[in-house]
């Protein structure tokens, strides 16, 4: 029988065919992918022509077809809903896919035609997207080792494999100490908590199997468990096992391995020339420097820290009214800030929830891409990889764009966090394709399914990502849709946050999951006014990780992380009751793979960009005006990296922007 990933097919938009896909198809899939595309280098690499940008650049661009198809399937499954057989082929391929990857990055003769062609760009008449290109194409071989030779060359593929080992066992052991925790409740536990976080409890003890209510370590039950919990003693239990993920000791330690990756990217950027890997990585992103990192994130720092210390004197006095000595600890922040909310704002959780149905916040994510963009979605029924997946298909003015899937809810096969990615992305060439595009998230189960505002803007959050790949038009695929700076991508994503706060959004579509009321306009206020609430505590988890993973790659590579990580707190004053947001043996952005390694702290950066970006929008009187959105498009959303991100966004806004926006956004400014 012929395998189905190797097939044309011949399914509504070219969606892969899930429903006639075996876990028995990936390796042999794999195999053959692999062999066609040594096949394809070694044409373009053994050509006799003389290079030209059609004949080796454009042929690289074309090749490797199959392979893309292959593994574009396996990793969106593999990350969303992963099996103890799928986790088993995942450590198979990621050494092979390095190895494979090296292999061509290491072809002398592939690079050699590539430099010639490099070297004659200025007689070539190259469109700019074609310059683009063909630079990002020398820079990426140059920085892969292309340019070594004997010992440095075989050592750098060595480093390359073990990295991939290395990042797909931090993911797995991650996993495995998600999945394996729960901590089981009885009726009385479920005091005082709110019918949508018992309800999410019961959930996961049926999906568990545990014959009663429990908490995991999904972030979507134990952050509200640890929000509405009176029980203290029980909300001490669960945050230890949340902070433990990946230092339990035995076979799902990450400690070991966050040090071993540590020293091989350092010993990766000195094989090519650079100080430390945080001066590599950060060459090709918008910051440049280490330097210009940290100035960004201490210019944050200092405001975020004084402001998160005046709340936990505000709290640790709530605390001792209750009677309870001692310090604040970390598992007492968010219940006494939820208190604390509900008392200034007469805001709280349970009353807000209701209103955050997900079907209605699917539906205001689109309406807001309408308003904006033109964009029509339309309900597909096509087979997907899990029955809680759903399908769109997008278009404009009648034009097919897109297909887009949401596979929104927590399970125990999926790992933790919320991701865009794209199946298939934008081109026009060898052949026009429209994008495929997914995004995932772990929300909690419920009739209906309820989302916390904060869940609410993460699915925001994902959907900018999607619509950057959505809405992409360029020529080549590896420039079109997110292919961007690390700390450009998050552009898009964090300024499509703000048109949930939107007032007549909201209006529209924050409804009463029982009544079907429009949230009351007093409620709204309240809400809006306390869209800073609790920012210093934000602020401070998210910066102080991001401090760390800096730390980590700028200069020597530690020992021992756990003790580097200390020590960096220390120095910047971390508050006693706050935890980084990712502590280093569950920081997957960092140690999974290279993406955000000396890059975390892009979230930020781009946020710098996002609160000024909105500010055009604010500036023109209309949060849907449709010369920004144009313009938007044109320079931002459509453009993929076809040109520098600098550029990009200057020829949006005009300027680049200054920090003072971020701050104010925040809540955080003098």
């Amino acid at each position: 029988m012929t395998n189905p990933l190797l097939q044309d097919w011949a399914t509504p938009f070219g969606i892969a065919p899930f429903d006639r896909l075996s876990d028995e198809d990936f390796a042999p899939a794999l195999e053959q992918a692999l062999t066609a595309h040594r096949a394809e280098i070694d044409a373009i690499a053994g050509s006799d022509a003389e290079p030209t940008f059609a004949n080796t650049v454009e042929a690289l661009e074309a090749a490797g077809r199959a392979l893309d198809k292959v593994l574009s399937v396996f990793f969106t499954i593999a990350g969303a809903d992963s099996t103890p057989a799928r986790e088993a082929l995942q450590r198979d391929f990621s050494p092979r896919l390095a190895a494979h990857s090296a292999e061509i990055s290491g072809n002398k003769a592939l690079f050699s035609r590539i430099a010639a062609v490099w070297e004659r760009r200025d007689a070539l008449d190259l469109s700019p997207e074609q310059a683009r290109v063909l630079m990002l194409t020398h820079r990426n071989f140059v920085r892969a080792g292309a340019a070594l030779e004997g010992a440095d060359d075989a050592r750098m593929k060595e480093i390359k494999g073990r990295l991939a080992t290395l990042g797909t066992q931090f993911t797995q052991n991650l996993l495995a100490d998600e999945r394996s925790w729960f901590m089981p409740l009885v009726e009385e536990d479920l005091e005082g908590l709110p019918d949508f976080v018992v309800t999410a409890a019961r959930s996961a003890g049926a999906e568990r199997e545990a014959g009663q209510p429990v908490v995991t370590l999904s972030r979507s039950l134990i952050v509200p468990f640890l929000q509405f919990s009176p029980r203290r003693d029980l909300r001490k239990t669960a945050f230890e096992a949340w902070a433990a993920r990946g230092a339990g000791g035995g076979e799902t330690d990450n400690r070991a391995i966050a040090a071993e990756i540590l020293q091989l990217r350092q010993e990766r950027a000195r094989l090519l020339g650079y100080d430390s890997f945080a001066d590599y990585k950060l060459e090709t992103e918008m910051a440049k420097t280490p330097a210009a990192v940290r100035d960004l994130l201490m210019a944050v720092w200092s405001p975020a820290r004084a402001q998160a210390e005046a709340d936990a004197a505000v709290l640790t006095r709530m605390m001792q009214a209750d009677g309870v000595n001692g310090p604040l600890e970390p598992w007492d922040w968010r219940y006494y800030a939820e208190k604390r909310r509900v008392a200034e704002h007469d805001l709280d959780e349970a009353t807000l929830k209701p209103y955050f149905q997900l079907e209605q916040m699917i539906a205001a994510a689109f309406s807001c891409a309408t308003r904006l963009f033109g964009l029509a979605f339309k309900p597909l029924d096509v087979p997907l990889y899990h029955p809680d997946c759903r399908a769109w298909e997008v278009t404009r003015d009648g034009q097919h764009l897109a297909v887009f899937i949401g596979d929104y809810f927590a399970r125990g096969g999926k790992r933790s966090g919320a991701w865009c990615s794209a199946m298939r992305g934008q081109a026009r060439f060898p052949q026009t394709q429209t994008p495929v595009v997914i995004n995932v998230c772990n929300f909690a189960k419920g009739d209906p399914a309820l989302l916390s505002y904060d869940d609410a803007r993460t699915l925001f959050h994902e959907f900018g990502h999607a619509l950057h790949q959505i809405l992409s038009d360029v020529t080549y695929e590896s420039v079109s849709g997110t292919s961007v700076a690390r700390d450009f991508v998050e552009l898009p994503s964090q300024l499509y946050e703000h048109w949930l706060e939107v007032p007549e959004v909201l209006a529209e579509f924050a409804t009463h999951a029982e009544t079907g009321q429009p949230m009351p306009p007093e409620l709204l206020d309240k809400l809006l006014a306390a869209a800073t609430y609790d920012m210093g505590f934000q602020t401070v988890e998210y910066v102080a990780s991001a401090l760390v993973d800096l730390a980590f790659h700028d200069g020597p590579a530690p020992a021992d992380p756990m003790l580097r990580q200390r020590e960096v707190l220390e120095e910047i004053g971390m508050p006693d009751a706050i935890t980084m947001r990712h502590a280093t043996p569950q920081f997957a952005h960092v140690f999974a793979g290279d993406g955000y390694s000396s890059g975390y702290y892009s979230y930020m950066w781009s946020e710098v960009m996002d609160a000024d970006a909105f500010a055009a929008f604010e500036e023109a009187g209309d949060a849907f005006d449709p010369a920004q959105a144009a313009a938007l498009e044109k320079h931002i959303l459509s453009t993929g990296g076809s040109r520098d991100a600098a550029a990009l966004y200057t020829a949006f806004r005009g300027r680049l922007p200054g920090v003072e926006a971020l701050l104010k956004g925040r809540g955080l400014a003098a």
